[in-house]
């Protein structure tokens, strides 16, 4: 397959980090300099764009509000133990934390700024909730749904009020000299309806990536996993200039609405299981099928999906010389 530029393989490092500097997650997770030791290692690698500092993304500014985090055994991830609030109307009391001295954002806003410095061609970014996802850790995602389908509007509202502190964050990562990348899986069908999403969801982190892109001065990708294709128009209507067509949907289709939008750049991810498989001729018919999903478009590289913990980084190196050699 002859093209004009090559197409990339960009790798989600997120727990993977710490396998590569021989630690658990749990033994990164907290601690400054073994996270930044993770990522620039991560980086030496892999050489990946973006570099997302963190090892449970999700989690930062639910802890930074004053949810409790358990530490992990073996290979876990970092997770919430016990929802901080009963349902929405406590989210609407919540104060806003400050990005500056809560939870672990210092830490993490610190790290990305000595990769920054360490890796002048990274490209640094710091992650960031959606509104969705941040209420569905902070409430329970159960109870979030009970009071989506109770309360529409009331719901509507309360997610723009964990907006404004999200964009406050975002306002610290900029001037910070830091990217953004928008994390908003939580609300990915089928959990809620593409017309429930619509009417619901969407104006709020909508306000939040049109502020920040306005803030920042470029399009903030705006990653949201799971089938996500009967949502995708709703997507590009935040205003993003990134997304991912993940392996979870009907990839064809996905692809096919995109042809509409060759500004906007699709990260196509090949089935993460692959790569964690080790077996190199599951890994080339995998290759393969994101390649031909590709096609002609020239906004477009391939992505791994989130590399497990215990992924082996020969199997990812190879496949990023392959694709360099098919796209030559």
């Amino acid at each position: 397959m002859k093209r004009t530029r090559q197409i990339d393989l960009t790798s989600a490092v997120y727990e993977h980090a710490a396998a590569l500097i021989g630690k658990t997650p749990g033994q990164v997770f907290r601690d400054a300099e073994l996270l930044f030791q993770a990522h620039a290692e991560a980086f030496r690698v892999y050489g990946h764009a973006p570099v997302v500092v963190g090892i449970d993304i999700y989690n930062l500014e639910a802890e930074a509000y004053g949810a409790t985090i358990d530490s992990p055994t073996g290979n876990g991830i970092p997770a919430i133990s016990t929802p901080l609030c009963p349902g929405i109307e406590g989210l609407a009391q919540l104060t806003p934390f400050d990005p500056q001295h809560d939870g672990r954002l210092p830490m993490v806003i610190e790290t990305g700024r000595r990769l920054a410095a360490a890796f002048p061609r990274a490209d640094v970014r710091i992650p960031v909730s959606g509104p969705f996802s941040l209420a569905g850790n902070l409430v329970g995602l159960d109870r979030l749904l009970c009071d989506l389908m109770d309360e529409p509007e009331r719901f509507r509202e309360t997610l723009f009020h964990l907006a404004r502190g999200q964009i406050a964050f975002c306002k610290e990562i900029i001037a910070q000299g830091l990217g953004i990348v928008v994390f908003e899986s939580g609300a990915t069908p089928p959990l809620i309806s593409p017309a429930m999403f619509a009417a619901v969801e969407l104006p709020a982190p909508q306000f939040i990536i049109r502020e920040i892109s306005c803030l920042a001065g470029r399009p903030v990708p705006c990653i949201i996993g799971g089938n996500t294709a009967p949502i995708l128009n709703s997507i590009l209507e935040t205003g993003t200039g990134y997304v991912i067509c993940p392996c979870e949907t009907d990839q064809e289709a996905f692809m096919r609405q995109m042809q509409a939008r060759p500004d906007v750049m699709v990260r196509i991810n090949a089935a993460t299981g692959v790569f964690a498989s080790g077996e190199w001729a599951a890994v080339c018919r995998e290759l393969h099928r994101v390649l031909t999903l590709a096609g002609d478009r020239d906004n477009v590289c391939i992505g791994t999906g989130v590399l497990p913990f215990e992924t082996n980084p020969d199997i990812v190196l190879k496949a990023k010389a392959f694709l360099r050699e098919m796209t030559k």
